[in-house]
């Protein structure tokens, strides 16, 4: 009796902690306004995702995109399935820096390869280069004394959204959640990689496979609008300068529109985006998460793409990087999917952490954004999204490898499970809000 009574206690903090009031200003307007009027060609103010105020915000019937933001043209990416030759070309870009470098992580943690890197914005820093570093600071705490000593060493550094009592209070709750690099206003970097050595080195039980971008064109000046919003809410200071946002030659051919989602600012913009993908696919859908606990609007739009013949593929791994609560949680869900006609696969060479979706080689996406209600409503998120025919066929192309590295999980086979297994999931199920 006691312990149904403390289950029912904690699932009503849950709760509490995972209803949310309303949107909470990232900036204000006024410092909004000055931001976005940095920035070159920008059409409106908007919030900081580009949307304009009085855009529609469903669109699903003509095939649109549900939200209004500004595509910006001829950019050029790279791609990174490996997180080696990321960080190699990470580095190299840090070192021919001329004025500034904005770097931005859920995690960059004290280990060799945050050190390495550490080293390298220490050199730019004494060279007289603007360097600055934005960590989430619940998910380095063991971190703390290697920021004190990137201070010393002439690096700006701040935590976003410090707890002293953790999640005390509702927006305790609301993490940062992006990835973002932006180095002379002209290249950038985001995806699902953060800064840490098992990204590097992989676990025991095999690889870590994550997916990060590199961008050069226009489309960086919406990363660096969106790393200076982050830093004005959790520095107090406002860098409302257009050296920030330096004219960027077209260096390519790809269109990108860059949104941002969460509490503190745009709501679940990403979401949305991702639901109006498969509302509108036609054939197929592909798409990676390291968790797959869907929202009810994601499951949806999940299901109603399967149950008309769209062919939905999602690869997920099949144990967990923090626990057995999320991957039980996560396999909770899968049976109403498979029921639907979605394909599912586990991941089976080492831990899936990638956050890519690939769609009718019309439209592709990589960000921080992972499949579950942390990254829809309660963290903030930043994608970018490509219409592209030929890039979209790139992710496919990735996706499909992946998927020769995993196990294709049958309907049948899932319903044959043992009893005991599925009492576990719908017990974690419980905890689904928070994992």
């Amino acid at each position: 009796m006691t312990a149904l009574i403390v289950i029912f206690l904690v699932v009503l903090w849950l709760l509490w902690l995972t209803s949310k009031p309303g949107q909470i200003p990232l900036v204000s307007e006024a410092d909004r306004a000055k931001l976005a009027g940095c920035m070159e060609a920008r059409p409106s103010v908007g919030d900081s995702t580009g949307r304009e105020e009085n855009a529609p915000s469903h669109t699903h019937e003509t095939g649109k995109s549900l939200l209004q933001v500004e595509q910006t043209t001829d950019n050029l990416i790279d791609t990174y399935p490996d997180f080696h030759p990321m960080v190699k070309q990470l580095l190299e870009d840090i070192g021919t820096a001329e004025h500034f470098i904005h770097v931005q992580f859920f995690k960059f943690e004290a280990d060799a390869i945050g050190q390495c890197i550490g080293d390298a914005l220490i050199a730019k820093a004494k060279q007289g280069i603007e360097v600055r570093l934005l960590y989430d600071d619940m998910a380095n705490m063991k971190s703390k004394w290697y920021y004190k000593k990137l201070q010393r060493e002439g690096i700006e550094v701040c935590g976003f959204g410090p707890a002293y009592i953790p999640f005390l209070r509702k927006k305790d709750n609301y993490r940062n959640h992006r990835k973002v690099v932006v180095i002379d206003g002209k290249k950038g970097y985001l995806g699902g990689m953060n800064i840490a050595d098992r990204y590097y080195q992989g676990l025991r039980w095999g690889n870590w496979r994550d997916t990060q971008i590199r961008l050069q064109g226009p489309a960086v000046g919406e990363l660096q609008l969106a790393f200076l919003c982050d830093w004005r809410y959790a520095s107090g200071k406002l860098l409302a300068d257009k050296k920030y946002f330096p004219k960027v030659e077209g260096l390519g051919d790809l269109p990108v529109r860059v949104l941002t989602s969460g509490p503190i600012g745009e709501g679940p913009t990403i979401m949305k985006e991702l639901c109006r993908i498969l509302d509108t696919s036609q054939q197929y859908v592909y798409w990676e998460s390291p968790y797959f606990i869907p929202t009810r609007e994601v499951m949806q739009s999940i299901c109603r793409a399967a149950r008309r013949g769209v062919n939905v593929r999602i690869i997920i791994p099949p144990r967990g990087d923090r626990g057995i609560l999320t991957p039980l949680a996560s396999k909770s869900y899968l049976s109403e999917v498979l029921e639907a006609g979605a394909d599912i696969y586990f991941y089976s060479k080492g831990y899936m952490h990638s956050k890519i979706v690939a769609c009718d080689d019309r439209i592709a996406t990589i960000g921080s954004t992972n499949i579950d209600p942390r990254s829809y409503l309660l963290d903030l998120e930043i994608n970018a999204f490509i219409e592209d025919e030929k890039y979209t066929r790139t992710i496919k192309e990735i996706f499909l490898a992946d998927e020769k590295d995993s196990e294709h999980i049958t309907k049948e086979q899932w319903a044959e499970r043992p009893c005991r297994q599925r009492l576990f999931e719908h017990i974690a199920r419980l905890f689904s809000a928070q994992l």
